[in-house]
């Protein structure tokens, strides 16, 4: 069993949830909808960290006004501060902390194996109910990792092309990520490694042409690989909506993803698109602390409901302040 698969059996067991928002390109609203998300769930009594995983590039702190003046992920990362948890800054909004990212030190973008895994295992000794990471732009491997350690993967995109042809690839690159977790074989990860070039030679397309390449190779592997095709449920928010259209398309790419990728893919909500937003961020404010009934933000709550569904949260007591 792998670090990452261990933390996630201890996560499952003391009841805590790690979500883990990314979008593939950069401009598709994911810090946006990390700090927003966080208050949300902060302002349902859960306890709430957010961490800003967008290595060499954070800003989570400036989207929720902090300044930051403490220690920082790259301290930890660094080895300056011993424990994650020294790096946890309080906010306005009870319930809610930040980690705020390494802003300040340029090289932390690609950090070492080691690193990585310090980090993921260092998580366990947080207290928390939910942890929500925001992830950095494309499909690194570290972007790739921080999202599978994930309890609830969440891929924000936009109505427009590009976005979505980078969600897509941000899916197919995280499943083959996964896929090369659970295989050992050293033959059968280069067929992986293969298969993450669309243009590769061996005509690996989807998940679909690649499972049959390994069934060939090994039927068991095969099979272990079908497997994880069924557990991998990421989820997909719509943002900036102007019109029916734009709402579709989560529901779009849902099928899509079945049809040419066997991924079951959730859609789970939009957010408008609401002036309300660009005020707020401007103002260097949380769009939940500064116009709670905007459309975006009724939206944003909509979608804590959805995600929190089990608990029967109430839209009112999301949006008390």
């Amino acid at each position: 069993m792998s670090s990452v698969e261990l933390l996630k059996g201890k996560l499952k067991s003391a009841n805590r949830e790690i979500w883990a928002i990314g979008g593939g390109k950069g401009g598709t609203g994911k810090t946006f909808l990390s700090g927003n998300l966080a208050i949300a769930l902060a302002r349902t009594g859960k306890k709430v960290i957010l961490v800003d995983a967008d290595l060499g590039c954070a800003n989570l702190h400036t989207c929720l006004g902090l300044s930051i003046n403490g220690p920082t992920l790259s301290d930890f990362i660094r080895g300056k501060v011993p424990a994650l948890r020294d790096v946890l800054s309080e906010t306005e909004i009870p319930n809610l902390s930040l980690i705020s990212g390494a802003y300040d030190f340029l090289e932390i973008a690609n950090p070492r194996y080691s690193e990585k895994m310090k980090l993921i295992r260092q998580i366990q000794d947080l207290d928390f109910d939910y942890l929500i990471l925001d992830l950095g732009a494309g499909t690194a491997f570290n972007i790739l990792d921080f999202f599978l350690v994930s309890d609830v993967g969440i891929l924000t995109v936009l109505p427009e092309p590009t976005s979505i042809e980078n969600v897509y690839r941000f899916i197919k690159s995280s499943f083959y990520r996964r896929f090369k977790r659970v295989v050992k074989d050293p033959a059968i990860k280069e067929v992986i490694t293969q298969a993450m070039d669309r243009k590769n030679d061996l005509g690996i397309r989807t998940p679909f042409d690649l499972i049959e390449q390994v069934e060939k190779m090994d039927p068991v592997i095969g099979g272990k690989l079908k497997d994880q095709i069924y557990s991998f449920r990421p989820k997909v928010i719509v943002n900036q909506v102007r019109s029916k259209d734009d709402m579709a398309l989560g529901f779009s790419m849902r099928s899509s993803c079945s049809k040419y990728f066997g991924i079951q893919v959730e859609y789970i909500g939009y957010v408008d698109y609401d002036d309300s937003v660009w005020k707020a961020t401007k103002m260097s404010r949380p769009l939940m602390m500064e116009f709670p009934y905007s459309p975006a933000a009724i939206c944003i709550g909509r979608i804590a409901q959805n995600l929190l569904k089990k608990e029967q949260l109430s839209f009112d007591f999301l949006m008390h302040s």
